[in-house]
């Protein structure tokens, strides 16, 4: 089987879905690029029950190469990031409960904590709201991860893009503890947004921390 590596890799990042409470059961999906494509998550299989088996190549057009499965609803958007976004080699999408909320107001995280930086900007954007599956969400996604590393969709929950399966994985987590955070602050009054100067000192100091992390 090829990317036999590759694949338990996806495997074990949607088997920690559900124990980290970034998506219940069979919602959220997780895909890495590959040579001819991308392996993607299958459409309603328990991520328990996964196998490498289980997982859906796609060629760049969206053509199943592989898979005795249908691949996740979600491949459009998936296909589209990595034909645009040729950095990206892996993609994560969760229903995480704190992004979700924030998501279905259809409204950004704005930059009330340094670490929004961690995306790539000033917020976490909100796309605006699609049918799941269709080339709508698409358009409307590309658009909201424009210079970023990660948004909401509205209505429905967030995408986190990486150079890896595991730091897509990290970065999801990092929104949905921002989303977190975000929410809590809302309750305990109105949140101090950081100006363009407090924010750019940040993103600098945060490039400086990766680059030494490679």
């Amino acid at each position: 089987m090829n990317n036999l590596p590759l694949r338990r890799e996806i495997i074990k990042a949607a088997q920690r879905f559900n124990s980290t409470g970034l998506s219940a059961s069979t919602s959220g999906n997780v895909s890495a690029r590959t040579k001819h494509g991308f392996l993607i998550t299958p459409m309603s299989v328990e991520y328990e029950k996964l196998q490498p088996g289980s997982l859906v190549e796609l060629d760049t057009n969206g053509k199943k190469i592989n898979g005795r499965f249908e691949p996740s609803s979600e491949w459009r958007f998936h296909k589209d990031i990595y034909d645009k976004r040729a950095e990206s080699r892996s993609i994560v999408h969760v229903h995480s409960p704190f992004a979700t909320a924030i998501a279905c107001t259809r409204k950004p995280i704005p930059a009330f904590h340094y670490l929004i930086a961690l995306a790539g900007g000033d917020s976490i954007r909100c796309a605006q709201y699609a049918t799941f599956g269709t080339q709508a969400l698409s358009r409307n996604a590309l658009k909201a991860l424009k210079g970023r590393s990660a948004c909401l969709l509205a209505n429905h929950g967030q995408i986190a893009i990486g150079d890896s399966v595991a730091s897509a994985l990290t970065m999801a987590q990092e929104v949905e503890e921002l989303a977190r955070h975000y929410c809590l602050s809302k309750m305990a009054g109105k949140p101090v947004l950081l100006n363009k100067n407090e924010l750019s000192e940040n993103q600098k100091k945060i490039m400086t921390y990766r680059k030494q992390s490679d």
